[in-house]
């Protein structure tokens, strides 16, 4: 609680409000990026800030790449389901189920 995620691009600061390929949960901070185009190549950062703390750190740099193959090796398409067969939730509260595909 209390912490915000923003990403840097070869330095910059994502501005992704009128982004529609690139989204940054401030749950995980993960960086989502949709349909990767060749401008999307370069040196991703993450930086984690909390004002409780007045402190922003930030971690090591990511390079993207673009495969000349097209191949995706181990993230080939496929679909896993992540929740059992049964969910059990009291009367009246929320339940989140996620479904998460991956792949080329």
């Amino acid at each position: 609680p209390g912490l915000s995620y923003t990403w840097l691009f070869n330095n910059n600061t994502l501005h992704l409000q009128e982004d529609s390929r690139r989204f940054v949960s401030q749950t995980t901070g993960n960086l989502y990026l949709a349909k990767v185009e060749p401008w999307d190549v370069g040196n991703y950062t993450c930086a984690v800030s909390s004002a409780a703390a007045q402190r922003r750190v930030w971690g090591p740099p990511t390079a993207l790449t673009l495969r000349g193959d097209g191949a995706m090796g181990e993230y080939e398409p496929k679909i896993e389901v992540r929740f059992p067969e049964t969910t059990y939730a009291a009367q009246g509260s929320s339940v989140r189920l996620e479904c998460f595909a991956l792949g080329k």
